[in-house]
């Protein structure tokens, strides 16, 4: 069985996105701040890449900037899957596709999200 199957039963929509993520560990210790090439993002949550396993449920603090020249979305997370990527080059150092699930995001940074993942959803191509 592949890492990907069951992974895959959405609940919401997603659509490729970059986007500037800055995560915050719940004991506050660790600040990790990265660019990224987001792997989706829904009004649900987001998927992206990190340099790290985090930790399976842990709590996490998130600012997300959605490059739409608006303010920042700031809201809580939780890891709820961590996968290894398989196209890592043994020259480089290894990667991880991150799963977050939003929570209490506020009701305005949810219908943003919802916006660009309605318009980007109608291009197959930005559809994941």
């Amino acid at each position: 069985m592949s890492p990907w199957e069951g992974l895959n039963r959405r609940r919401f929509p997603r659509v490729k996105y970059p986007c500037l993520v800055t995560i915050w560990m719940e004991d506050g210790s660790q600040k990790e701040t990265f660019l990224t090439h987001t792997q989706n993002l829904g009004i649900g949550g987001i998927c992206l890449k990190h340099d790290q396993r985090l930790k399976m449920q842990a709590k996490v603090s998130v600012e997300i900037d959605l490059m739409d020249m608006d303010g920042h979305i700031q809201c809580d997370a939780r890891v709820v899957w961590v996968v290894q990527c398989k196209d890592h080059d043994k020259r480089k150092p290894m990667t991880f596709d991150v799963g977050l699930e939003f929570d209490n995001i506020a009701e305005d940074d949810r219908l943003r999200v919802s916006q660009i993942v309605q318009r980007l959803g109608k291009y197959p191509e930005n559809i994941v």
